[in-house]
């Protein structure tokens, strides 16, 4: 697996990318559909080193990990552009994090629970004044089980992070000139 080429921007705190990772709301998912790339942005949820996303069952992105369960999650976060007085000098302030690993469908039905109950968490925090009962979860779930939704689990073999960080004073703001 490659390596960060550019060894300056390497993120390897693993503190600073599990926070990244538990605070940022988007990623993108990455596949190969035969020969073309396919990818898809997703909620998700990090938790104990593993990534975890759910969706609808059936569909494009389900068909191709059910071929090819190798995947690529992307997650990357843009804070604004860098001024520089020399043009090619500036730049974006950013990190971004890429886990590499398979993709698969979870059927055990209290680490699905506990998933969907993080994911709620984490995008809806205090809205639901009650935890989700396994009953609702075990009816709305996977094919396997006749219901709409599928969660899936990645297990990382391979993590990559960047970042450029936020240089407060270099930030580009409306009306600022050199």
């Amino acid at each position: 697996m490659d390596k960060v080429r550019y060894k300056i921007r390497e993120v390897s705190d693993s503190d600073k990318i599990d926070s990244f990772l538990n605070k940022a709301r988007i990623g993108h998912l990455g596949m190969v559909d035969g020969k073309l790339p396919y990818v898809v942005p997703l909620n998700y949820v990090w938790s104990n080193g593993k990534l975890y996303f759910h969706g609808a069952t059936g569909g494009r992105r389900n068909q191709v990990m059910s071929t090819n369960p190798e995947v690529c999650f992307t997650v990357c976060e843009e804070y604004g552009t860098i001024t520089n007085p020399v043009p090619a000098k500036t730049d974006t302030a950013y990190m971004s994090v890429m886990i590499f690993g398979k993709a698969e469908p979870i059927v055990d039905l209290d680490e699905v629970t506990h998933m969907l109950q993080e994911m709620i968490r984490k995008y809806v925090p205090d809205y639901y004044n009650r935890p989700l009962a396994k009953q609702h979860v075990d009816k709305y779930r996977s094919a396997v089980f006749g219901g709409p939704v599928q969660v899936y689990r990645i297990d990382p073999y391979h993590i990559t992070a960047k970042e450029n960080p936020i240089e407060e004073e270099k930030m580009y703001r409306p009306a600022k000139t050199v």
